[in-house]
């Protein structure tokens, strides 16, 4: 099997690429809020100690939105949680207050990606479009794709599916609040949100290249015919 050393070998690399920040990702995301939450609790109280977890993701995720310097669907996720984590902190309430604003991330940027689509702007078309804009070596055509009604439609799928699969996500977590106790909710709705933007991105990746595709060959089949 000649395909399988050759996966074998892009896995390997990927690891070494990206093993170390994934790493730090899981600490900053999910081991440290976990310990900061069990040791502080007893003295801080539920409200306090869940607030002094949630400065190691809202501290990665300043350093890695500053770090990528771009905006797309992960970008737009990350200002999302920042300025909601913010407001959590400030708005005051219970200890499930606080959990259910932190956790109103996913939906809120859900309504946004599901309103753009209802007023026919969809919003994956603009971010696919500014990226496509930055690494393209022909931006004529790629106005010209990007002009195209079938691409358009495209990029509506695209931003309804992320638009439902981010709600759903912000729903299950907003249940699971009142389901299970903080230390388990803690442990289990990071995995949760970035399973759901995990399966996203790949249904994405995906989806989008044949989606083009299709759009091309009927562009060229338009040209052939005229």
């Amino acid at each position: 099997m000649p395909t399988t050393p050759s996966r074998r070998a892009r896995a390997a690399a990927y690891l070494r690429a990206h093993g170390a920040r994934a790493a730090l990702e899981i600490v900053a995301n999910f081991a440290l809020p976990f310990a900061i939450y069990s040791l502080t609790r007893d003295d801080l109280g539920d409200v306090r100690a869940l607030m002094a977890a949630s400065v190691p993701p809202l501290i990665w995720s300043i350093a890695e939105f500053v770090r990528a310097r771009k905006v797309d669907a992960i970008a737009l996720l990350v200002l999302a949680g920042i300025a909601l984590s913010l407001l959590a902190f400030a708005g005051g309430g219970g200890v499930k207050v606080l959990q259910l604003r932190e956790n109103l991330v996913s939906a809120v940027v859900g309504l946004v990606f599901l309103g753009s689509a209802a007023i026919g702007r969809p919003l994956m078309y603009f971010l696919a479009r500014a990226g496509a804009r930055r690494r393209a070596k022909d931006p004529a055509a790629i106005e010209a794709i990007s002009a195209d009604p079938a691409y358009r439609r495209a990029m509506t799928v695209m931003t309804l599916a992320w638009a439902f699969g981010l709600i759903a996500t912000s729903a299950i977590n907003c249940t699971l609040v009142f389901l299970i106790s903080i230390k388990l909710f803690l442990l289990v709705s990071g995995p949760i949100s970035y399973g759901a933007i995990a399966l996203l991105t790949a249904w994405t990746f995906w989806y989008a290249p044949r989606a083009l595709r299709r759009v091309m060959a009927q562009a060229a089949e338009h040209q052939a015919s005229a």
